[in-house]
């Protein structure tokens, strides 16, 4: 819709699943709200469904699963009616072969074959005899954990694909966080126990974690979720603006309300007066808006991003594999996963005899993946395929091309000092202006996190203070593979629980690219 220069409570900058969930909440309370939202199509922002021919994509994976009841009450008050329980299933992809995620080291040397399995034990023995005793990097914690022959297999490939750096560059920190509880000692001992009928647990060498075997997901795909809540806040006379870019952001001196300009793509312009501004927009684009631009945020400009693109194949053959998605650890090919749409949900893809597959490059905004054609794409999706072994390319009847700017913030070594500014500048001198979400916020976060800082911004605002320390959510990498579902209470006052607090003040670990030699980097949030 289109509106005309006008006034309200709170002006909210994007419509992804931070920015929609403020929206939607403050409209219970009675407030008026309006949102702008750049992409002139879809809400949901990296959660969002993409539809093509009728098939549809989800960008990324978003597999429905909070720790916070508060999350899943509000998914289910928003979709009620709509959520289908779905098994979980993702694995590794190798030379034709698939292998277990959470790697199980019995299961993966067997696949391996005697000759190079007996070179992955030498090596895992020469680490363990040999161990690095200056580990600074990824690199190096992982081959003294396995040994150089399974990390250059199981661990580099994958890893450098998505952040777009050498390993041996990244911070260790990471590593230890993101790989903590495997053990290949005990897993392959736990698999010649299991060969002799002596131990019937499971062999995945991961005996701290309980992996979800299944999760909830909207039949239509995660926008389905998204496109309810922008239906409930219009319902309640509030306003969702497509196709709008933010141009600019600018505080009244005098009454201490915000002009937020936004612009469409045909250059007309609004104005939104309003007395708190969210915004979800990435950091860096929101610090280069503010006017007049502190000169103690012009470092937040400098902050990084890694984008990423799907390629939608349909190919004319039965579902080439069970999992939701596959990671695939084969240098041969740029392609860092390949999503299975009809393992998401069978109403994504309509048409039994065609199998819909999504390809994820992680790349730069502008390198030579993102800067080709969608034409050039399909094709090179098309013989990635080939290359793989997983469909012929003349058994492609169709494609399509997704691309997600800024998926994931860059942690590098300037990253934390640049945040920290941003947030001591906003926190000190404009009180209601709030970051949410994961670009908002800069920080690599999952989608009930996302919400969550937007749902304690709208109790801030509504009470008057900051009563929560929205840069307390966050979480650590196994959020998504162990746990029970909602087994954190809704936090009825600004008391959070003792169980809350301590989810929401972990932090999901990143890779950060090393600092000087004297020097340990981390990869801690600001």
């Amino acid at each position: 819709m289109s509106l005309g220069d006008h006034s309200t409570d709170v002006a909210i900058i994007g419509a992804g699943p931070a920015g929609l969930t403020a929206a939607y909440l403050l409209s219970k309370q009675g407030l008026r709200v309006t949102v702008i939202e750049k992409d002139p199509v879809y809400v949901g922002g990296i959660s969002r469904t993409v539809e093509h021919d009728g098939f549809r994509f989800d960008i990324g994976g978003h597999r429905f699963f909070s720790k916070s009841q508060e999350v899943v009450d509000l998914w289910n008050e928003i979709l009620p009616d709509d959520f289908i329980q779905r098994p979980r299933m993702s694995r590794i992809y190798y030379e034709g072969k698939f292998y277990s995620y959470p790697l199980r080291a019995f299961e993966a040397l067997g696949n391996l074959g005697l000759w190079r399995s007996t070179l992955c034990m030498a090596s895992f023995a020469k680490a363990k005899l040999f161990p690095n005793r200056n580990v600074r990097s990824f690199q190096d914690w992982v081959v003294n954990q396995f040994g150089h022959k399974l990390f250059s297999i199981f661990f580099k490939t994958y890893t450098e694909k998505v952040w777009g750096m050498p390993c041996d560059e990244m911070s260790a920190d990471w590593a230890a966080q993101r790989i903590k509880g495997l053990s290949l000692g005990g897993a392959v001992l736990d698999g010649l126990k299991r060969s002799l009928g002596l131990n019937k647990r499971p062999n995945d060498g991961m005996e701290t974690k309980t992996l979800l075997e299944t999760f909830r997901y909207p039949r239509l795909g995660p926008g389905m979720m998204w496109d309810a809540a922008r239906d409930k806040v219009i319902a309640a006379g509030n306003h969702v603006l497509m196709g709008h870019g933010l141009k600019q952001v600018m505080q009244d001196q005098v009454t201490g309300r915000w002009r937020v300009r936004a612009t469409r793509q045909d250059g007309a312009s609004i104005t939104i007066n309003a007395d708190h501004v969210i915004s979800s927009a990435p950091m860096r684009e929101l610090a280069g808006r503010i006017h007049p631009l502190p000169k103690t945020l012009s470092d937040a400009l400098n902050l990084k991003y890694r984008d990423f693109l799907t390629v939608a194949l349909m190919i004319r053959s039965d579902d080439l594999f069970p999992d939701n998605w596959i990671y695939i650890h084969d240098s041969k090919v740029k392609v860092g996963r390949v999503q299975n749409f009809r393992s998401w949900s069978p109403e994504m893809v309509p048409d039994a005899t065609i199998a819909c597959v999504g390809l994820e490059y992680f790349c730069f905004e502008g390198d030579g993946l993102w800067s080709s054609s969608d034409a050039e794409l399909v094709e090179f999706a098309k013989r990635e395929m080939a290359i793989l072994g997983l469909c012929r390319p003349q058994d492609v009847v169709g494609g399509a091309v997704v691309r997600q700017e800024k998926a994931y913030p860059v942690y590098d070594d300037a990253y934390a000092a640049n945040v920290l500014t941003m947030r001591t500048e906003l926190e000190t001198k404009y009180p209601t202006l709030h970051l949410v979400g994961r670009n908002g916020m800069h920080r690599y976060n999952n989608q009930d996190h996302a919400m969550m800082t937007a749902m304690l911004t709208v109790r801030n605002i509504v009470a008057g203070e900051r009563l929560y320390d929205t840069w307390a959510v966050n979480e650590d990498a196994e959020y998504h593979e162990a746990g029970d579902e909602g087994q954190i209470a809704a936090a009825g006052t600004p008391e959070l629980t003792s169980g809350e607090r301590a989810a929401l003040a972990s932090v999901r670990d990143v890779p950060a690219k090393l600092e000087a030699p004297s020097t340990k980097s981390t990869s801690r949030a600001a």
